[in-house]
């Protein structure tokens, strides 16, 4: 897909987002800083040009490599949220402990998704399938898979990794190479390529920084701070 069709899918899903969103008066983002950070985003390489080949050919490479280990932490991570960012923060860094903190990154995750897929389906750039991997074995379940570009993990961990570096800054470079770690995880999955990665990377970084601006942001994230600070898991708490 090219650049022009992939901004006027764009436009036309805009209809769903504002529809979507109608539900959350308190959104961390508006309909126009989603639409402006998806089309900031670059496109992704052609269909069938050599980059795209060399940028798939790098998924089949890491999955033929996988270790048992990173692969078992891939499954693991199929599902995963803020609280998994718990082996960098410590072990009390639980939902059922911090509601407020649950709710805030419940929010976020929510609207980095709706973000994600609407970015997807307008690139709708299809995910690499490497030989001997689920995909190949079982194609008409990978036809259901949504679209790859930009990953959806990447996005999401990156978004996670900088909110939560406002609440634990002291931890905030091992909090990002924990989302950076999802997302190549991804890879080597073999459900994603590094261009979807990156994408995500700077999907989510984006996505972000505009959550921050949001008065209703900074609300939640006092709140956050004083919960954790009352659950003694504070920055400088003994």
């Amino acid at each position: 897909m090219n650049i022009k069709h992939a901004l006027l899918a764009t436009l036309l899903l805009a209809p769903s987002l504002a529809a979507a969103k109608g539900e959350h008066a308190d959104a961390y983002l508006s309909d126009a800083q989603i639409h402006a950070v998806m089309a900031a985003l670059p496109a992704p390489s052609a269909p069938g040009s050599a980059e795209d080949q060399a940028d798939r050919a790098t998924t089949d490479r890491a999955f033929a490599a996988r270790s048992e280990a990173d692969f078992a932490q891939a499954q693991r991570e199929e599902k995963f949220n803020a609280f998994d960012f718990a082996p960098v923060i410590g072990d009390g860094f639980r939902a059922d402990r911090l509601p407020h903190v649950a709710a805030l990154f419940k929010e976020a995750e929510h609207e980095t998704k709706e973000a994600v897929d609407l970015s997807k389906n307008g690139w709708r750039r299809p995910r690499p399938c490497p030989p001997a991997s689920d995909c190949a074995a079982h194609p008409e379940q990978a036809a259901k898979k949504s679209f790859g570009y930009p990953s959806g993990h990447s996005s999401r961990a990156t978004v996670d990794a900088i909110l939560l570096s406002q609440l634990f800054p002291q931890d905030a470079d091992a909090l990002m190479q924990h989302a950076r770690d999802i997302g190549w995880r991804r890879v080597v999955k073999g459900v994603h390529t590094p261009q979807d990665i990156y994408a995500g990377r700077e999907f989510g970084q984006a996505l972000a920084t505009d959550m921050l601006a949001s008065s209703t942001m900074q609300h939640d994230l006092a709140a956050a701070r004083e919960e954790l600070r009352a659950a003694g898991l504070a920055p400088g708490n003994p």
